[in-house]
Parts: structure tokens; sequence; C-alpha cells
């Protein structure tokens, strides 16, 4: 789920944390899921996320916050001065890939 502000919004994720792989991905309800390898212990696999986001949406590390859900599975991170069609376009072309992966 994307909540718009002007150049910012809220990127809310459902996390998976000790995945086989790490991957993000769009669920038919809206919510963005992400998968890590790392374990959920001490903060590991919620800097793991956050680097995969970074990456995935090709942004820099000072554009994205984790600002909610530390220690649960569902996550709000703020993203900063990037335009959200920007973002929605990356999470396309990144769920295609996922999919060609599997074929």
């Amino acid at each position: 789920m994307i909540t718009e502000g002007l150049d910012d919004f809220l990127l809310e994720v459902r996390a998976c944390a000790g995945a086989k792989r790490n991957e993000v991905r769009c669920g038919n309800d809206g919510i963005v899921k992400v998968s890590v390898t790392q374990q959920p212990e001490k903060g590991k696999a919620n800097k793991a996320i956050r680097e995969l986001l970074v990456k995935t949406l090709q942004i820099k590390n000072s554009q994205i916050e984790l600002i909610q859900g530390e220690t649960s599975q569902t996550k709000k991170f703020l993203l900063r001065n990037i335009k959200i069609n920007e973002i929605k376009n990356k999470l396309k072309i990144t769920v295609h890939e996922n999919l060609s992966d599997k074929f």
C-alpha cells in the first residue's frame, strides 16, 4: 500500500525473514511483499529488507527510513524525494522480472 505526500510517501510492506531467497513482489491485495534470507535477530532482517528495497527501487540509502514495524511483519517505510510513479513503475518491473524467473 502506498500513501502519497508531496515528494515523500509511505510504503507499507509485508516482511518475510528467513526466506529461501531475497525478492520483492506485489500481492493481489496491493501490499508489497519483501522476502529476505536473513533471520529476524537484532535488526538484521530489517537491514536486509531496507537494502533490498534500496536496490530494487534504485534509490539512495538516505531516501528510505523504517518508521513503523521494527518487530512486526507489517512495516512502513518513509520514502523521500521521489515521485510515486517512479516507484510504481519500478515495482511493476520487479514483479515482471520475478515472474519471468519462474518460466
